[in-house]
């Protein structure tokens, strides 16, 4: 058995149940480091933990693949929900396994913020640039979401400095294409640890510095109106 699993945005309290009895049973418990801290309390001492990093990912995942095939019960946790930005390390779990495997979702940084922020995902378009690969189609899009009045709820990209595309760097690029300097932008960070909310413009946000745990809000100038019956 192995089965991969959301475990939310860096707080147990956003851990389905499920997941954490998963956790609590497995045999073998694998994840990038940060996320296994996360989860430390809930792994058992007769539990093998494989960590990794982006580094030796693929390596560690073989380790992971060839306990799941010796009839082990394998957990792999994901931070946040696994198909907001957590999908290419997925299609990296099921190369090493040869085969689809099953995922339990998680609750994502992106769905905090929607309630945080009070914003409804049916007026609201999800990007991540948390990836590997091109990132050029994904900027071209959240370009046009903006365009097209929707909220924007954005995923930086927080790898090394050659590829990073963090708050500032999509602020820029973002006058660069056109959209108003005053445009109105938001970023969060730690949503569920003492949560940090900071407001202003593309060009404030330009120039603000924030940590690897942001996430963006960038609202539509002319929001939907409320569809639901009048007020008597």
């Amino acid at each position: 058995m192995i089965v991969c699993i959301g475990a939310g945005p860096g707080d147990t309290g956003y851990l389905t149940q499920r997941g954490a009895e998963l956790i609590r049973n497995a045999d073998v418990v694998a994840g990038f480091d940060a996320v296994l801290n996360v989860v430390q309390a809930l792994i058992p001492a007769s539990a093998r933990v494989i960590g990794m990093g982006y580094r030796d990912q693929v390596a560690q995942l073989d380790k992971v693949a060839a306990e799941h095939h010796a009839g082990k019960r394998c957990v792999v946790v994901f931070m946040g929900d696994i198909h907001f930005s957590g999908f290419q390390y997925l299609e990296r779990v099921e190369r090493a396994c040869g085969h689809p495997v099953e995922s339990l979702p998680g609750i994502s940084s992106a769905q905090i913020l929607a309630s945080r922020a009070r914003v409804c995902f049916d007026e609201t378009t999800f990007i991540t640039f948390h990836r590997r690969g091109d990132l050029a189609p994904f900027k071209r899009h959240l370009v046009r979401v903006l365009e097209d009045q929707r909220n924007a709820i954005v995923i930086p990209c927080p790898w090394d400095e050659a590829r990073s595309f963090m708050p500032w760097h999509i602020a820029a690029y973002l006058m660069e294409q056109g959209i108003p300097a005053d445009h109105p932008v938001e970023v969060w960070e730690n949503l569920t640890r003492g949560e940090a909310e900071w407001h202003g413009t593309l060009a404030e946000c330009a120039e603000h510095r924030c940590s690897d745990m942001s996430i963006m809000l960038i609202r539509t100038l002319a929001p939907m109106a409320s569809q639901i019956e009048p007020a008597p």
